[in-house]
């Protein structure tokens, strides 16, 4: 009688199962030393910055570069606020249009690079959470499985409240969101920030600000930010309360089929 081929039972390493991604995180490492040593070397400020990226934009090719910028940026986690007023200052001054036509190029850039940033997380996080519902739940488990079941509306309120744009990118992936809802949270959740972002922007004169700086902000500009920002927090609340009614009928749902069950087999 042959013998059965032997069959190894020992559960490979986390080295083993992860070396992949951990030499994907090198090279991100090795993009981000790059980055910082180019920002220290030259001295840069955030307002040099803009300067740079405004010389890039004031072409015909432009509006795509911009986009490209921004659909990069969660790679070195380059600010998305400068971004937006750049592009606010850029493309969004002068006339009704030309503000429309920044906030398109911004909502455009802005969700490539959500997504971006989402399918990176999730790559790092394969294998790391259980996504099935019957796998033992410790805390992280608990809330993600809680972040699925209500994705849209926790990260609309993610969007309103202003958290760390790129923080919530990451999670979402790295906590393996259902990506439709989160595109679609994002793309609303976004545009109040955007509109306000631009907006102050636009009041900004290029000619200027090499020389006297970033301006003081426009009163006007200024109060229709915290306007959008008021808004964003309310409906934030509103989401958030129902979110929670949600959950607490949700619990005592499997409350009373728990006592179901408990009574039929006592």
């Amino acid at each position: 009688m042959a013998d059965k081929p032997y069959e190894s039972s020992v559960t490979p390493s986390f080295l083993q199962r992860n070396w992949q991604k951990l030499i994907a995180l090198l090279f991100w490492g090795i993009l981000l030393g790059g980055y910082a040593w180019y920002y220290t070397s030259h001295n840069l400020t955030p307002l040099k910055a803009v300067q740079q990226i405004v010389d890039l934009l004031q072409t015909p090719s432009g509006p795509l570069l911009y986009i490209l910028i921004y659909a990069l940026r969660p790679l070195i986690f380059f600010s998305t606020i400068v971004l937006t007023v750049t592009a606010g200052a850029v493309f969004g001054a002068g006339s009704a249009l030309n503000f429309a036509l920044a906030v398109i190029y911004t909502v455009i850039g802005s969700n490539i690079s959500a997504m971006l940033a989402y399918f990176i997380g999730r790559y790092f996080g394969q294998g790391l959470l259980q996504e099935s519902e019957g796998s033992p739940a410790n805390g992280i488990q608990k809330y993600a499985s809680r972040l699925r079941r209500n994705s849209f509306e926790t990260v609309m309120i993610m969007r309103f409240i202003f958290l760390p744009y790129d923080l919530v990118n990451y999670l979402c992936g790295f906590l393996r969101i259902n990506w439709q809802p989160f595109l679609l949270a994002t793309a609303l959740g976004s545009i109040p920030g955007t509109i306000a972002f631009i907006a102050f922007g636009a009041s900004v004169d290029l000619s200027q600000l090499e020389t006297q700086g970033l301006p003081p902000p426009n009163p006007w500009v200024l109060g229709f930010g915290v306007v959008i920002m008021g808004v964003s927090i309310a409906i934030s609340r509103y989401l958030k309360k129902r979110e929670a009614n949600q959950a607490s009928s949700e619990n005592q749902d499997e409350q009373e089929q728990t006592n179901v069950l408990n009574t039929s087999i006592s």
